[in-house]
């Protein structure tokens, strides 16, 4: 006599199985640019290249989670097809408003949301721990950027003076005898504080059970690597000024702070083992008395789902295809200024670009710099994201994590100079939206928003002036010297402000 077959954790999932994976399918097609830019940032970002690990992670922890969904079958519920609603409409006013970490997490909940309609919520609730760390997917929290230089910044200071150490401060600057030391974005901290609160959840979710044990963990995950930040960018300075030279430190602080930091992980493993609680079986779930869902069921919560939500990239779409195109129109010409002359071709016309919209460029040469202006139209109704990634390319922003912007005013409009390095690249950039000029904020966003969706009388226009390099490496002094060329080449535009106004009323059809 055969013994009789027992079922395995997993066999009362399976008929779930081709409903979830058609939904993360049709998932996949609707939100393919939130899906495109999160891998390019990816690639392209050392603060985010972790992300390419949270898949496997989930995968595993999926695996580790099998017990305590052994025998439950899934239970569909059509409710959650409610909460899409305003998932929908958080969807695409962050697309409207050009914020595409916010269209990227909602895509995400709709994720949660699929699989709790479909699972139920016994195996949602089991599977919870995977499906949120998914959130780690989304290239979020560069905003913090600023107020981490800043608080590193203020760490320092406060550390030079206990230290007695003479130094001078002015923003992110420090200066010392031995050299300067200046606190970039890439040395703000951020890359290491996102993957140390990824690391944090996922090390809460295997070594403890209890919910307080985890929250105390995770903050801990927070707020540690923010004070060692401080330290790492307090004792890059202090070592600089015990080796005598601030260029010989700065050329391995990478690896230094990479060194600093694998410790700080590592401490923080060894503070949270005497309170593990991963030891012992975990508890078993109840055994189910209810028959097994129908395939009707099934598919229907998965297909409910899927109708609210691609509401909002139909709507998006349809207000993108209404919006008519850039007119041809005349060009507004820069004159070169004291110290400049032009150089190369001058386009006359108008060339052609993608989305709608078209641009003219102008080459000089100033204070033996060459400079490239560009102007940039875009239509009346465009997404308001379709400016600021263009200004975010043509200066080189997307490339690189060493950016250092500074607002200035020239020729009576608000301008903002950006410089990268690694590619070293300096510009000049500002943004009418309106008819007014702004720096592409979040009040410029909602009112190209709305003109966006009604309409308005003025297209924005967006004016670059940078430095046309040749991809070679420059220094910190040449790079202050190409700003004050284009600052000189923009206080000689007299009626900028007027001309490109007037070009704005004249490309709104």
């Amino acid at each position: 006599m055969s013994a009789p077959a027992t079922a395995g954790p997993w066999d009362a999932l399976r008929p779930a199985v081709p409903v979830l994976a058609a939904g993360i399918v049709a998932w996949a097609l609707l939100f393919r640019p939130e899906i495109a830019r999160a891998v390019t940032t990816w690639n392209a970002s050392t603060a985010y290249g972790h992300c390419w690990f949270v898949l496997p992670i989930v995968l595993y922890l999926v695996w580790d989670r099998r017990t305590a969904a052994a025998g439950a079958a899934p239970r569909p519920i059509l409710w959650p097809a409610l909460l899409a609603i305003p998932g929908t409409f958080a969807w695409l006013a962050a697309e409207r408003v050009g914020i595409m970490e916010g269209r990227q997490l909602v895509a995400v909940g709709f994720v949660q949301l699929l699989f709790l309609a479909v699972l139920g919520w016994r195996l949602a609730w089991a599977f919870s721990a995977p499906l949120l760390y998914l959130f780690f997917l989304v290239p979020f929290g560069a905003f913090l950027t600023n107020d981490l230089q800043r608080f590193t910044a203020a760490f320092t200071d406060v550390g030079l003076h206990i230290s007695g150490i003479p130094y001078v401060m002015d923003q992110l600057f420090i200066e010392i005898p031995e050299g300067t030391f200046y606190i970039a974005e890439a040395c703000a901290g951020l890359r290491f504080l996102i993957a140390a609160i990824a690391f944090g959840v996922l090390y809460a979710c295997l070594i403890y059970r209890s919910p307080w044990r985890r929250a105390a963990f995770i903050l801990a995950s927070c707020v540690i690597p923010i004070i060692a930040n401080g330290f790492r960018a307090l004792g890059i300075v202090v070592l600089g000024h015990v080796l005598g030279s601030a260029q010989a430190i700065e050329a391995d602080h990478v690896i230094y702070g990479w060194v600093f930091f694998s410790s700080i992980i590592l401490l923080l493993i060894l503070a949270g083992l005497p309170f593990r609680e991963d030891r012992g079986e975990p508890p078993k779930p109840k055994p189910e008395t209810a028959p097994p869902p129908t395939a009707l069921a099934l598919w229907g919560a998965g297909a409910l789902l899927v109708a609210v939500v691609v509401i909002g990239p139909v709507v998006a779409a349809a207000v993108d295809r209404g919006g008519a195109g850039v007119p041809v129109v005349t060009l507004p010409t820069f004159v070169p200024g004291p110290g400049c002359t032009t150089s190369g071709e001058q386009t006359a016309t108008w060339s052609r670009q993608g989305n709608g919209m078209r641009s003219g460029v102008q080459h000089f040469i100033c204070a033996g710099f060459p400079l490239t202006t560009t102007i940039d139209v875009f239509p009346v109704r465009a997404n308001p994201a379709q400016p600021i990634a263009v200004r975010r390319s043509a200066g080189s922003e997307d490339l690189t994590e060493d950016v250092a912007a500074s607002p200035f005013t020239a020729a009576q409009v608000p301008w903002q100079l950006v410089e990268t390095q690694q590619p070293d690249h300096v510009a000049a950039s500002a943004l009418w939206i309106g008819g007014d000029p702004a720096l592409g904020g979040l009040a410029g966003r909602l009112r190209q928003a709305r003109n966006s969706l009604f309409g308005g009388d003025f297209a924005p226009v967006m004016v670059m002036v940078s430095l046309d390099g040749d991809g070679s490496t420059i220094g910190l002094r040449q790079r202050q010297q190409v700003g004050a060329a284009i600052r000189a080449f923009l206080d000689a535009q007299d009626g900028l402000n007027e001309r490109i106004v007037a070009l704005a009323r004249a490309a709104a059809p």
